[in-house]
């Protein structure tokens, strides 16, 4: 919810969402840890979701 609510507000629309009981194949969460990726390729991102999706959507709407 956090991610669309991210896109609303990038986007300045309220999503029309359909809520739902889980699907086969949903999570509820994960506990990834990309420390072993972050070592072997060097790189470790430091942008916020936040600030991405606004990056994107303005990008997005200037290209369409």
């Amino acid at each position: 919810m956090q991610f669309i609510e991210t896109l609303e507000e990038a986007l300045g629309k309220k999503a029309i969402k359909k809520m739902m009981d889980m699907q086969a194949g949903d999570v509820k969460e994960t506990s990834a840890d990309t420390s072993e990726l972050n070592r072997w390729v060097k790189f470790k991102p430091n942008t916020s979701i936040k600030e991405g999706v606004k990056r994107f959507v303005d990008w997005y709407k200037i290209y369409y």
